[in-house]
């Protein structure tokens, strides 16, 4: 297959729709359904009248009649039925689970008073016992069903992705949401996944999927992809047992000598291949959550320390473990506080450099970062100490009333144990790259013999780690 083609092939995965990957699902589901007999063809819109129909194969999962195999066969028919919907089909299917299959609050009232009321250590258990089964919804049995089905895992993951933005605002819905994320994360506690490595020679199926999940650099096309995959790379992915084909999320690695500074030289196809046996560094250039229902059930640290043990075994050589990160949120903050008129941006010294270039420093802060700035030698001149100063100062602020780093990346690999070790100019001169961070990306060290102290700092104390010149850029 031709690049071409594959791109076309990649353009097409990436835009499949959640459930429309799924319908094959219907046809695996559909024999073990079959002993169930036909059941009714409801309109994919599920308006009122079809969603009794529904609820009614709701309730049948929910009663739980006969045996292991009548309970498959009655979750696969629910589940065939569901995959049939349209967009507003499942929302309305899923708003009914949120309002009519959550906890009985005068059970749990009920539950509540009995605890108080035990006069014995055997009457507080058993009341403590009826309360945490009080506070166990319906609906959170009824999707415990699907885990018994072919692709059953995978389907509530994809349907935890579509419930997330249907949730804001609805706190029914964030209660389902709730539920949902409860019992994916006890299915895929860290200790359950399997640490894989991606090569050349893994299935089709997988690297096509890679290419497709690969939301940091764009995997261009299969040169692109072999070169990533090449003997001074590395690919790393974490798979779960009951998804062996889907990656949940992966890490790229650059095995190189020295802390790497520029994308480009890192993804340029055309540069020698170097010994990795002669490398002292490993930088981690991309890491990606290939699985939006997995959103806030974090693995990524462990996905780092596990790549990170599996090339220190591999590669003793190895003495710096570094990532080439983004920062994503830089460019947004700075419109933000330009369009605020944030007097606090800019120094005297940079208002007149800028002015030279626009008619007014702050105006021109503004109107030299529109375009392709990168390429225009006087503005790339005037524009590196303002923007590298106002980065520093973005990655070390914190959410409003949190000790949070406001940056996403930081704040992943601030909770990591990593420091921020180095701002690179101009390293990712891409139309994405200067939208969102003006071209900057940084360097988070990941110094072995501090990981858990910079951790306790970040965690513990709220203490951004930075490095010497960070600080320094930052003037803080």
């Amino acid at each position: 297959m031709d690049d071409g083609k594959l791109a076309g092939l990649v353009s097409q995965a990436a835009n499949y729709g959640l459930f429309d990957r799924l319908k094959t699902l219907r046809g695996l589901w559909r024999d073990i359904a079959l002993s169930l007999g036909a059941t009714p063809k409801i309109d994919p819109e599920l308006p009122a009248d079809d969603a009794a129909l529904l609820r009614s194969q709701v309730q049948d999962c929910l009663q739980g009649r006969g045996g292991e195999v009548s309970a498959r066969a009655r979750a696969a028919t629910l589940g065939r039925s569901y995959l049939g919907l349209s967009a507003v089909g499942r929302r309305n299917f899923m708003k009914m689970l949120a309002d009519e299959f959550g906890t009985d609050p005068a059970r749990i009232d009920k539950a509540s008073a009995d605890v108080a009321a035990a006069a014995t250590p055997a009457e507080r258990w058993a009341a403590e016992r009826a309360l945490r089964e009080s506070l166990e919804s319906p609906r959170q049995y009824l999707l415990t069903q699907f885990n018994a089905l072919p692709e059953g895992v995978k389907f509530l993951v994809d349907m935890r992705a579509e419930l997330l933005p249907l949730a804001k605002g609805d706190p029914a819905m964030q209660a389902l949401e709730a539920d949902l994320k409860e019992l994916l994360a006890a299915w895929f506690d860290v200790g359950f996944l399997e640490l894989q490595r991606i090569t050349w020679r893994s299935p089709a199926l997988i690297l096509e999927k890679i290419m497709a999940y690969e939301a940091v650099h764009t995997i261009q096309g299969w040169s692109d992809l072999k070169n990533r995959l090449d003997s001074d790379r590395r690919l790393y992915a974490f798979f779960h047992p009951r998804m062996p084909d889907e990656p949940l999320i992966f890490v790229e690695v650059a095995l190189v000598r020295g802390i790497a500074g520029s994308i480009h030289a890192l993804l340029d196809e055309h540069a020698p291949v170097e010994d990795p046996k002669k490398a002292d560094t490993a930088i981690f250039y991309s890491i990606n959550n290939a699985q939006k229902g997995l959103v806030g059930i974090s693995f990524g640290n462990f996905l780092i320390k596990r790549v990170v043990d599996s090339l220190s075994h591999e590669f003793p050589n190895l003495k710096t473990f570094a990532t080439l990160s983004p920062i994503p949120g830089f460019r947004n903050w700075l419109d933000e506080r330009l369009a605020a008129g944030d007097e606090t941006l800019l120094e005297q010294a940079e208002l007149r450099a800028l002015a030279a270039l626009a008619q007014d420093g702050k105006a021109g802060l503004a109107q030299l970062l529109e375009g392709r700035w990168p390429d225009d030698g006087a503005a790339v001149q005037a524009l590196r100490l303002p923007l590298q100063r106002l980065c520093a100062r973005y990655l070390l602020e914190r959410r409003s009333g949190t000790a949070r780093a406001r940056d996403p990346v930081a704040h992943f690999h601030l909770s990591n144990g990593a420091r921020m070790e180095r701002l690179n100019w101009l390293a990712d001169t891409s139309d994405k790259g200067i939208a969102q961070s003006a071209g900057m990306m940084i360097n988070y060290l990941y110094k072995l013999s501090e990981i858990e102290a910079n951790h306790e700092a970040y965690r513990g104390q709220g203490r951004i780690v930075t490095s010497a010149a960070i600080r320094a850029l930052s003037k803080d």
